[in-house]
């Protein structure tokens, strides 16, 4: 599982999050950790690490699936 984690927002107080995973890739936002009244970039870290076991659980079960490709516009 590759995660990538975007830039904090503190509007919404979460994080994007690009999860890969055999050939699956899946888009989702995820609460951030506060400490103190402050965004603690490690601890959400380790969230993020979390939610992603249970996202590649989904993935390898189908749950989770790439969405289909577009059909070309009708004529």
């Amino acid at each position: 599982m590759k995660t990538t984690i975007g830039k904090y927002d503190a509007d919404n107080g979460h994080v994007p999050v690009v999860f890969v995973h055999a050939g699956v890739t899946h888009n989702r936002t995820v609460n951030a950790v506060m400490k103190d009244g402050q965004y603690d970039a490690v601890a959400t870290k380790a969230r993020v690490a979390e939610v992603a076991a249970g996202v590649e659980v989904k993935i390898n079960t189908g749950v989770i699936r790439n969405p289909p490709p577009e059909s070309p516009p009708a004529a």
